[in-house]
């Protein structure tokens, strides 16, 4: 198969296979856990030295091409694997495109650290463990570049668009929902921001979500 994907659902890189699964694209998923040593191998650190996931090898005609970074291995296999038809994720114009790449830069400059914080110490973390004030905090955080959002749906609303970069779910939406949908259980901060709320929810429920997701299974 010319199309790998390292990494597990449960991490960033349900970015990557959730992009893979969005475009149909047949590709092999190589269970790589960020735990237990197996990105510290001698293997897995030819392909980044990071050694984190994901990591995309695509086998291509001119030779192999190793993506890691999980917002680039997503937006690779849009521009790379996909058809700019304004039906699939793959942006279509050159306005589609700067929105993928703005948003996807925006989310985890913005976005990602609090939505982590908020998440480990309101959900994931064993109670006992927990920090409730970093959580506050994030949450405060969050609450300015979630009022940036909001503005940019409601413009897109006017525009007749329902998503980030078209009217159609593009590798934009897909890029900050993975990192949004974290603050899910966040219900004060969504009710403070309901087209946000609305629309992680209408990216969350798309069958490819669920279908990438149950790679780890």
């Amino acid at each position: 198969m010319s199309l790998s994907i390292h990494g597990i659902a449960a991490s960033r890189a349900l970015r990557p296979l959730w992009a893979a699964t969005e475009l149909g694209l047949d590709f092999r998923h190589v269970p790589t856990p960020y735990q237990g040593g197996a990105t510290r191998t001698p293997e897995f650190l030819a392909l980044n030295p990071n050694g984190h996931i994901p990591v995309v090898v695509d086998q291509r005609p001119e030779g192999e091409v190793v993506v890691w970074e999980s917002m680039a291995c997503a937006l690779y296999l849009a521009r790379h694997h996909g058809a700019a038809d304004w039906v699939s994720i793959t942006p279509a114009t050159p306005r589609e495109d700067a929105e993928a790449l703005r948003w996807s830069f925006w989310v985890m400059s913005e976005c990602e650290a609090d939505a982590l914080t908020w998440l480990m110490h309101r959900v994931v973390m064993p109670e006992a463990r927990r920090k409730p004030e970093l959580a506050d905090t994030a949450e405060r955080r969050l609450a300015v570049p979630l009022r940036v959002l909001e503005q940019h749906l409601a413009q897109q609303q006017v525009r007749g668009e329902a998503h980030l970069a078209a009217a159609r779910f593009t590798v934009a939406d897909l890029c900050v929902a993975s990192v949004l949908q974290w603050l899910r259980p966040a219900r004060a901060l969504m009710a403070a921001h309901p087209l946000t709320r609305d629309w992680v929810k209408a990216c969350v429920r798309r069958p490819a979500f669920a279908a990438a997701q149950a790679l780890d299974r």
